[in-house]
């Protein structure tokens, strides 16, 4: 692009340029007007009458210096609403701004006309031509439009349109006040070097790459032997150089691509997700990070995802062996014997009476404290009904020696199995040895009457059990809210290990005290939490 000259030419209120008669400041915008041709006088025009009077002004000598004579060419050339003047202001705008101001070639247009309306006239007529570079119209002889259009009809239109928006522009809103744009600089983002404006970074990938072709220069012809018609050797070293530049900025484009795709540079959001983790699970995904380069976010984090369930699973099923070949039985068991070995690793290490290295032995530092994590999940012992193991079936996996004895019963036809597998324990229930839990009696409530809840006056009804309908029905609370109560103490529960206190269980319902300590009383009947 050129050197962009600006003309010193005032802007008039209605847009677009005004001219000035030189010699007694009259407007001559609108009429014929008189410019000097002479290189000594630059933007000099005149009015017809201190033209005809000879008058003059600064270094201007009107015997002496040629002139030309500029009226109105307010008619349509190229298109039905731009004159031939605005076609003229138009090229001289893009002249002198140069070419993507369209802000200011609007304002040089003049005529109300907005920067989008000047920029798709161009491209239209001018880009988009099929007699490129030239419009479409541009024959002299071609009259059509002139003809079809007169000049005092298209004027009127001219008038009546700048009429209206000059009224639209005076009934507009106020526009509200631009914002200071981010400087881009690398002290403006949470990641030391990044300039967010510019997309870039103060230290790149492959930094001094373009040392090798900062001196490098190509000129028309050079590098090809006249006699042979190949390549010089010095030119093929050029090439190779070149290839050997274009393939690091490639390699620069790509490792931009994965930060952006992956929204590396949110390091505050991605510290806090990395300080919720356990120890393993960020080793884990550290490890799983070189795999992002051929996966999306989306892809990677649902990988990552599998990738610490399996590593849960992984360290569940060892201690599930662990605990069978300790001959443990149970989860609480299993639980207590975790307890008693975390105890006795703190515990510091026997000295004898006649240890010579007792004084100068280092204790061990308390480890710290263990973050529950999704392992200890799946062997909590406070799992909710539907995922316990039938309490009437004795026989567990865990009883079963490692050895090459299979984990089935003989007698596989005598067991019914319900549910899911949960810890390495199958939900089996034995028909002859079966035992019937207790039915939970309600207290009622003082008072009060039951709320009779039947399917034809209650929804949600089915998704109760009778019990808890019969519970329901005696503290007179429907079952919507029953489930949501439910749901709201289970939660809370599962967040302290399966325990919950009586006071914690009020304080999550948020009704009566007397409603909610039944409630709570029937959970831990249930077996769904337990009492602290």
């Amino acid at each position: 692009m050129g050197v962009i000259k600006r003309k010193n030419i005032v802007k008039g209120n209605e847009g677009g340029l005004k001219y000035i008669c030189d010699v007694c400041s009259a407007d001559i915008t609108s009429t014929v007007r008189i410019r000097c041709a002479h290189p000594g006088c630059s933007d000099y025009d005149l009015c017809v009458p201190c033209f005809s009077k000879g008058d003059s002004s600064r270094d201007h000598d009107p015997k002496t210096h040629s002139f030309s004579v500029i009226e109105q060419h307010s008619i349509p050339i190229y298109t039905r609403d731009w004159g031939a003047d605005e076609e003229l202001l138009l090229l001289e705008g893009l002249e002198v701004y140069g070419l993507g101001s369209w802000s200011d070639v609007a304002d040089h247009v003049g005529g109300f006309r907005t920067k989008e309306e000047v920029r798709e006239h161009y491209i239209q007529t001018y880009i988009e031509s099929p007699k490129f570079p030239l419009p479409e119209n541009a024959d002299p002889k071609d009259l059509s439009l002139v003809e079809e259009i007169p000049r005092e009809e298209f004027q009127a239109r001219k008038k009546r349109r700048i009429e209206e928006r000059k009224e639209a522009a005076k009934a507009a809103p106020p526009a509200t006040p631009k914002q200071k744009p981010t400087a881009s600089v690398p002290s403006c983002h949470e990641v030391g070097g990044y300039m967010p404006g510019r997309l870039e970074f103060e230290s790149e990938h492959e930094n001094d790459a373009e040392e090798a072709v900062q001196s490098m220069q190509f000129e028309p012809g050079d590098g090809v032997n006249p006699r042979t018609g190949e390549l010089e050797p010095e030119m093929e070293l050029k090439l190779l150089v070149m290839n050997i530049y274009n393939s690091r900025l490639t390699s620069r484009a790509d490792r931009k691509k994965i930060i952006f795709e992956h929204e590396l540079l949110e390091y505050r959001r991605n510290t806090n997700r990395d300080k919720k983790r356990t120890k393993e699970e960020r080793d884990l995904h550290n490890k799983a990070k070189p795999f992002a380069r051929m996966m999306n976010r989306q892809d990677f984090e649902s990988f990552t995802v599998n990738l610490e369930y399996e590593h849960n699973l992984r360290q569940a099923i060892a201690q599930l062996q662990d605990w069978r070949q300790m001959r443990i039985g149970d989860l609480k068991t299993g639980e207590k014997y975790e307890q008693e070995k975390q105890i006795r690793a703190q515990r510091p290490a026997p000295t004898g009476a006649f240890d010579r290295f007792a004084g100068a032995r280092v204790p061990k530092p308390t480890p710290p404290v263990e973050i529950p994590s999704a392992t200890t999940a799946l062997t909590a012992p406070e799992l909710p009904e539907r995922f316990k193991p039938n309490r009437a079936h004795t026989s567990s996996p865990l009883h079963q020696p490692p050895a090459s004895v299979p984990l089935s019963p003989p007698n596989a036809t005598s067991m019914t199995t319900k549910g899911p597998l949960t810890n390495g324990n199958t939900n089996i229930t034995a028909t002859p040895s079966s035992q019937v839990k207790s039915k939970y009696s309600v207290p009622p409530l003082n008072g009060t009457t039951p709320l009779r809840l039947a399917n034809e006056n209650t929804t949600d009804l089915h998704l109760l059990t009778k019990e808890e309908v019969d519970l329901c029905s005696a503290l007179r609370i429907m079952p919507k809210p029953y489930l949501v109560i439910k749901e709201g103490l289970i939660k809370e529960a599962m967040k302290s290990g399966g325990g919950l206190k009586r006071k914690s269980a009020k304080e999550v319902c948020k009704i009566d005290p007397s409603k909610s300590t039944r409630i709570f009383d029937f959970f831990v009947h249930s077996g769904w939490i337990q009492k602290v």
